[in-house]
């Protein structure tokens, strides 16, 4: 069948927004940043530190650090995909009381009052910001430095730790890849392997030296609870996995309840 000159242009177009779709959409797929910051550690009555941390390409991002009395270790945590560091205030208290230790979080550029574009360099320049300043505090032991990352933060972390050597690792409902993952989620997307994100968890996380805890709730409809199978199976020991379960994507900690904290104590103790 010939084509005539419309017609292929029409073809020829199509083909092409079939090209650049998962290219130039493909952040609208991962990040979801929110501006504005709905609660600090103070609604939760916390002391904390008002932090503005500037990044190796000159991008300031905020966070904050929470501090708990008589504790040299510290857990250096990342959020997922969604909101800011606003919404994870209520957690944020919990993770305070149940495992009695400092918590700095942060937010990655382009959410809340951070700076900049997301972008999964940036997420990275991010994470070595946060990491480098607390190297920085007399009040905490470097050697004490705890990485947890949930979600798009498990891939933040995942590539932290294996730049670093941090004291542990925690990841909850990580995913292999971003690949991985659009194979899940978008079937029907075109073209998949020239999804310009990355996060290839599933390769770095051969690199990581550290002990190593996965959590993964068992009915999670976001991230595959096999894709946490599956980077557990990929890692290095001494690790650990721990099944949630019942527990959905946003509300393992609800469901764990007390058993949650618990386990990750005592991973943080076994390590420390």
């Amino acid at each position: 069948m010939r084509l005539n000159y419309s017609s292929g242009l029409i073809l020829f177009t199509v083909l092409i927004g079939f090209i650049m779709f998962p290219l130039g959409c493909s952040k609208n797929f991962v990040y979801y940043p929110e501006k504005k910051v709905i609660a600090t550690p103070e609604n939760a009555g916390l002391t904390f530190e008002d932090l503005t941390l500037t990044t190796e390409d000159g991008i300031r991002i905020k966070g904050w650090y929470v501090p708990f009395k008589g504790s040299e270790s510290v857990l250096l945590w990342f959020h997922g995909n969604a909101g800011n560091i606003g919404n994870r205030v209520n957690l944020l208290q919990r993770l305070h009381e149940e495992l009695q230790l400092n918590i700095l979080i942060i937010d990655y550029r382009g959410y809340g009052q951070s700076e900049g574009e997301i972008s999964e360099e940036g997420t990275a320049k991010d994470a070595l910001a946060a990491y480098d300043y607390l190297l920085t505090r007399r009040d905490i032991n470097p050697k004490k430095i705890v990485i947890f990352g949930r979600s798009l933060g498990a891939a933040v972390a995942v590539r932290l730790a294996a730049e670093t050597r941090p004291a542990g690792l925690i990841l909850e409902a990580p995913f292999t890849s971003i690949k991985a993952m659009t194979a899940e989620t978008l079937p029907w997307l075109p073209f998949k392997g020239l999804v310009s994100i990355k996060y290839d968890s599933l390769s770095k996380i051969k690199s990581v030296k550290s002990p190593l805890l996965i959590m993964h709730g068992d009915q999670d409809k976001v991230v595959p609870y096999k894709q946490g199978e599956t980077l557990f199976k990929a890692a290095n020991p001494p690790k650990f996995f721990y099944t949630i379960t019942g527990a959905d994507h946003n509300n393992s900690y609800i469901v764990g309840g007390t058993a949650y904290f618990e386990r990750i104590k005592t991973f943080i103790k076994g390590i420390s």
